[in-house]
Order: C-alpha cells, then sequence, then structure tokens
C-alpha cells in the first residue's frame, strides 16, 4: 500500500477520533481507512491504537510515532504550497515597511522593480523608524536593521549593515582624532535616539571588547540629520555605511578609529509565517535577497 495514505489514514483517525471522520476526509469508506491503518501496524511490527467497538487509544509507540507522522504531513504540505506558489503570478496590495533613510536610498528602486515586473500588484510602502508591529498594524513585510525584536517573526538576511565612526575633516583639524575609543569622552559625539545601547558605544579591537560613555551637543531619530550635522563639522557620529558610504567616499568624512569595530548589524526582512506564504511576499523577499546580498552596493569602495 502507499506510504502517504498508510501515514494519512492514521493521523486523521487519530486527530478525528475514529475511522468514520477519517473515512469522511479522505473519500474513503472506513473499512478502507482501517485496512490502511493495519498494514501500517503491519509494516511497523507494532500496535498502534487499542480498538473496541465503542472506543479507541493510542499505545505508547502510536502516540510517539503520531507526533512524528504529523509533522511530517504538515512538512509535505508546506513544500507542496511553496512549490505550487512559485507558479502563482503575485498579485493585490502589499504593504511593506521599512526604516526611513534606508527606504529612500536604497529599498525604493528596488521595490519600484518588483513592482514593473507584476503589473497585478500594488505595493504600499510606509517608511518610518519606530518597530511596527506587523500583524496588528496589517503589513506583509518589515525590512529591518539590526536583530529582530520580535521572536514569532521570521527573519531572513538580506545583506551585512557595516557601522563607521566617523566625522567631518574640519572637526578632526580642529579637536585632533581620537587614538582610542576610550577618547571620545572628549568629543562631541552625535547621538542616534534609537540606538540600541542608548549613549554608550561598543568596540571590538586590538584589547578586546571596549565600551564608552560618550555625550554630546544632538540627539536626533534619523540618521540622516545626524549626516547633516557630522559633514557641518559638529561632531561625531556612528552611523551605516549605507548612510555615510557616499560621504565617505567623497572625503567629505573620514573613518575615526582604524583597527577598532563598532559592530556589524544586518539587514533583515521580517514577516508572520512561512506556512502558505503568499507568492507576493515569497517573491518580493526573493527579490531582496537577490538585489542586495553579497556586498552590497552601499559598501563599494569602503
Amino acid at each position: 500500500m502507499d506510504r502517504f495514505t498508510e501515514l494519512l489514514a492514521f493521523v486523521r483517525t487519530v486527530d478525528g477520533g475514529s475511522q468514520a471522520a477519517a473515512a469522511r476526509e479522505m473519500g474513503v469508506t472506513p473499512a478502507m481507512v482501517g485496512r490502511y491503518v493495519r498494514a501500517l501496524e503491519d509494516r511497523l511490527g507494532t500496535r498502534l491504537l487499542n480498538r473496541t467497538t465503542a472506543t479507541q487509544s493510542l499505545t505508547d509507540a502510536g502516540a510517539a510515532f503520531h507526533a512524528q507522522a504529523g509533522a511530517i504531513l504538515e512538512q509535505l504540505d508546506g513544500a507542496e504550497h511553496a512549490a505550487s506558489d512559485r507558479h502563482v503570478e503575485p498579485q493585490g496590495v502589499l504593504r511593506v515597511n521599512a526604516p526611513m533613510v534606508f527606504g529612500v536610498r536604497h529599498l525604493a528602486a528596488v521595490v519600484a522593480g518588483f513592482g514593473a515586473r507584476h503589473p497585478r500588484l500594488r505595493i504600499e510602502m510606509v517608511l518610518n523608524d519606530r518597530v511596527v508591529d506587523l500583524v496588528e498594524e496589517g503589513f506583509d513585510v518589515a525590512v529591518r536593521i539590526g536583530d529582530p525584536a520580535d521572536s514569532s517573526l521570521v527573519a531572513r538576511r538580506l545583506a551585512p549593515c557595516r557601522m563607521a565612526v566617523c566625522a567631518a575633516p574640519e572637526y578632526v583639524a580642529a579637536r585632533g582624532a581620537p587614538g582610542r575609543p576610550e577618547d571620545l569622552r572628549d568629543h562631541n559625539c552625535l547621538l542616534y535616539s534609537y540606538a540600541r545601547h542608548g549613549s554608550v558605544w561598543r568596540f571590538d579591537g586590538p584589547d578586546g571588547a571596549v565600551s564608552v560613555g560618550i555625550a554630546g551637543s544632538l540627539v536626533a531619530n534619523n540618521g540622516d540629520a545626524l549626516l547633516a550635522a557630522a559633514l557641518a563639522g559638529a561632531g561625531v557620529i556612528v552611523q551605516p555605511t549605507f548612510i555615510v558610504g557616499d560621504a565617505l567616499r567623497a572625503g567629505r568624512l573620514v573613518r575615526l578609529l582604524p583597527g577598532w569595530e563598532v559592530g556589524s548589524l544586518a539587514v533583515q526582512a521580517m514577516y508572520p509565517s512561512v506556512r502558505n506564504l503568499s507568492p507576493k511576499v515569497r517573491g518580493f523577499v526573493d527579490h531582496l535577497a537577490a538585489r542586495f546580498g553579497g556586498r552590497p552596493p552601499w559598501d563599494e569602495g569602503l
């Protein structure tokens, strides 16, 4: 007999409470369900169900086998959905959330390209720097920088996100360049409001890990605002290379503390579930991974 059908008959019998319930789901007779279950037991060489005319109960072996058999059927179902979905054209509305600067500088053009390939799809992109609740606020996908705060979401890494300590050449000429992370206590450091560690910057270098409490004249909730202040010579910033890369390449900012790393984050796509993932979400995330994978464009020449 078909091993898959035997598994299905056994799991449906247990879940439905009877062979009759399993038969209705499978579209066969109860007698045929019984034959499938007995064939499974014969092949395994053990009894899975204790049966009487009125009741049924799992044996110890049956309970252990049921858990594994159910998981196998779920995985197979998910694989079939994934395979079939790839042949379905993305359509409907796709709601995407992303950080403001990354969305404007790097994501918007990629989103537009995906939309051009799928004319039956309408994309709504909402940009802000707060962490949204995808389910409550109705988003299909969020692009986020850093580790996911919500463990219930699926995270797919799209690209590395390197951080850089930098300042304008004019600032360095006036105040000097810090030789060690601790020297930043004597500098005007411009702070990002949503930084994970607040007013503490953490470094890894020749002497191991170093944490430095910093202070400065400006706190802002937007990376471009901090970039503009640094370009005006206001102070030192720690920002992702996708924000400061162009200024570093042009020499309008200089990198500080060579040999010390400020840590590396990741650009990630977040979505609620992989089960029955819609073609529009699957296709969009695959598109992002293809465009941003490997060495991201914002790190070229750095």
